[in-house]
């Protein structure tokens, strides 16, 4: 009569058993999908400081920042996608908030300077990157370092600033072209013109460098287009630009060639040239 009660015992035990078994193995199903979405959650993030639509990933991060606001991560992609999404004001009070949490770097101070200046509160950058220790030496710290000498004529230091943060990138030619209309604000031109000139070296892709480097020349009465690679369409644009300085110098007879030169060069109809082109005529016929 004892069989049937420790089979029904038996039978409890293997129950148990079984149920620890499930509960082991969901527990480790659990953990994996946890692991699983960390590395998810992840690569998300990095999407969305990328590739996505800046206030796309600023909803994204102002989600998660809300779920987790200990997440020193969340509080550094909102504060980056907001400057993305040219929302400068809310990215200054986002890299403020970054800067207070007790897992801080140098970099988000750093950030926080590149968001006040680009907000046009220099001072408040200045103040920021001097409390920066002297020991973090990064390209982006003396890049900005170098604009907020600049924003103070103080020609000694934004050379030195310039030359540091040169030396510290693989892909210097964007803070070049910082760095020549530096010297052209100044009217050394010939430095403007050695500067852009570097810059274009190391990324031809830079249109912004080769406008300026036909400023810096026509600054020196040459108003030539300098040996560069450059698209029909940029060098439309780069004709009308000398054409436009030419005029501003009084050369006008020069000015009107350059642009019938541009208005013929440009693969399409080139409306700014054009009417560039009819209002000095009006002014002079």
């Amino acid at each position: 009569m004892r069989h049937p009660i420790l089979l029904a015992v038996c039978i409890a035990g293997a129950t148990a058993v079984t149920g620890c078994a499930k509960k082991n193995a969901n527990d480790t199903v659990e953990r994996a999908f946890e692991d699983v979405n960390v590395v998810d959650a992840t690569n998300l993030s990095d999407v969305m400081l990328t590739v996505a639509d800046p206030n796309e990933a600023v909803t994204y991060f102002e989600r998660s920042a809300k779920a987790d606001p200990t997440r020193i991560d969340h509080l550094r992609g909102l504060a980056a996608s907001l400057i993305r999404a040219k929302r400068i004001s809310e990215g200054v009070t986002a890299w403020e908030n970054v800067t207070k949490s007790p897992e801080t770097t140098s970099d988000d101070s750093v950030e926080l300077a590149d968001a006040m200046i680009r907000s046009g509160d220099w001072a408040g950058a200045e103040q920021v990157l001097n409390n920066v220790p002297p020991t973090h030496e990064t390209f982006k710290r003396y890049r900005l370092e170098a604009l907020v000498a600049d924003s103070k004529q103080d020609w000694k230091k934004s050379d030195s600033f310039y030359e540091t943060a040169v030396g510290l990138t693989s892909t210097p030619g964007s803070v070049m072209n910082n760095w020549g209309y530096s010297k052209l604000t100044r009217g050394d031109y010939p430095a403007a013109e050695r500067l852009f000139t570097d810059a274009i070296r190391h990324n031809n892709d830079l249109f912004t460098a080769k406008n300026n480097l036909v400023l810096a020349r026509a600054a020196q009465k040459d108003y030539t287009l300098p040996v560069i690679d450059m698209t029909q369409t940029e060098r439309a644009q780069l004709l009308h630009t000398m054409a436009l300085s030419a005029i501003k110098q009084g050369d006008v007879q020069t000015g009107t060639g350059l642009l019938r030169e541009a208005i013929d060069t440009h693969p399409q109809h080139f409306e700014a040239a054009v009417r560039s082109l009819r209002a000095l005529e009006e002014q002079t016929g």
